[in-house]
């Protein structure tokens, strides 16, 4: 009999992740899958849906403009337990920290139904960075039947929370497998970029980064202004009007700085590609970048993905304007720094990811009926 599976997405880093696992399990003959849509974030979730093909069997569009973080927790328990009960499934996955993710473990604790936690045991131990991502996860953890650890640092982690051994996965981060599926892919950038130039590509939405946005930008236009005759800037700006409002009244109408809609994944991963340099608060792109050879400037106090930072490929340079111009200022004009910096292999996979999670979660299913 197949097992029937529901897999949950609600903002955009979740369906990337997630679609290699979505995509895998649809051909599955074992499987009986339903993909779920929260539509934390609506405009993104569905641009990434489309990218992978991906249609949801159901959408639940909790989205509300403006909404408040206890406004979404408070909106989603019951359509969550509501679509549970009716289908009655013998498995959930979701990934990451967001508060779609938090509400889906508990509202599967409430029904009793096993929980698998894709991308377990990232941690920072410090509530406010990333807030409430780090706060999130670790409630996550509380209510997930089997963790699916992207490295063995984040099982590490997880069994000195007292998680048992044997309810952990080290399986590398599906965030490889979708990264790779891009990339057999035929593309040509629809922005023109000086090829004589150095690209710099641009991400910030993260919240922690909301009081000091105007100092940021302004140290970005500063290194822009420097290097005029070498460097070219690429930021994507997030719809977010706390983002949004404050890049285009500080970055517009720079000639050396591009502000963009948000790009689909498929052009960002291109130009992510072609980067020379990544600045960016975004945990995505500290996994993503490493695999594509780009040295990243995280723009945060503290990053839950130590790896990359370890082994060199990334740099944590907080969110200090003096930093961020220092750091930035030294990779452009010592080439041989950078190149210390490009990655050989990447510290979060191999490509093969969503294969061992869905092996693990059907050895444990098969477990639990025999």
């Amino acid at each position: 009999m197949k097992k029937k599976i529901v897999a949950v997405v609600g903002t955009r880093p979740e369906v990337i992740k997630m679609a290699p696992l979505i995509l895998q399990m649809k051909k599955d003959p074992d499987i009986e899958l339903t993909v779920l849509s929260l539509a934390q974030h609506r405009e993104l979730l569905d641009q990434m849906l489309e990218t992978f093909e991906i249609v949801p069997d159901i959408d639940l569009n909790v989205m509300k403009k403006n909404q408040t973080l206890p406004e979404l927790t408070a909106h989603l328990p019951v359509p969550l337990d509501h679509t549970l009960t009716k289908l009655n499934p013998d498995f959930v996955l979701a990934q990451g920290d967001t508060t779609s993710t938090l509400m889906t473990s508990l509202a599967c604790a409430y029904r009793k139904i096993p929980f698998g936690h894709v991308e377990a045991g990232l941690r920072t131990y410090d509530f406010n960075h990333p807030f409430p991502e780090e706060m999130n996860r670790v409630l996550i953890t509380r209510l997930t039947a089997l963790h699916f650890a992207p490295t063995k640092q984040s099982e590490v982690r997880l069994i000195k929370e007292g998680i048992p051994k044997q309810q952990i996965f080290v399986t590398g981060n599906p965030v490889i497998d979708a990264l790779q599926f891009i990339l057999k892919k035929q593309h040509t950038l629809p922005l023109k970029i000086d090829s004589r130039r150095k690209l710099i590509l641009i991400t910030l939405h993260r919240r922690e980064s909301f009081g000091v946005l105007t100092e940021i930008c302004g140290a970005i236009r500063q290194i822009a202004d420097k290097f005029s005759s070498e460097v070219e800037f690429v930021l994507p700006v997030h719809p977010n009007p706390n983002v949004s409002k404050v890049v285009h009244d500080v970055l517009g109408n720079h000639p050396h700085i591009h502000l963009t809609h948000p790009l689909n994944y498929v052009n960002f991963i291109f130009l992510m590609k072609k980067a020379y340099l990544i600045l960016s608060d975004s945990g995505g792109v500290q996994e993503e970048a490493p695999a594509l050879g780009v040295p990243v400037l995280v723009l945060r106090k503290l990053t839950e993905r130590t790896e990359a930072v370890e082994q060199g490929f990334c740099r944590l340079i907080g969110l200090e304007p003096k930093e961020i111009i220092q750091q930035t200022e030294e990779i452009i004009t010592h080439p041989e720094i950078r190149a210390q910096m490009v990655s050989q292999e990447s510290p979060y996979g191999d490509g093969r990811a969503s294969e061992r999670i869905i092996h693990h979660m059907k050895a444990y299913l098969l477990d639990v009926t025999t």
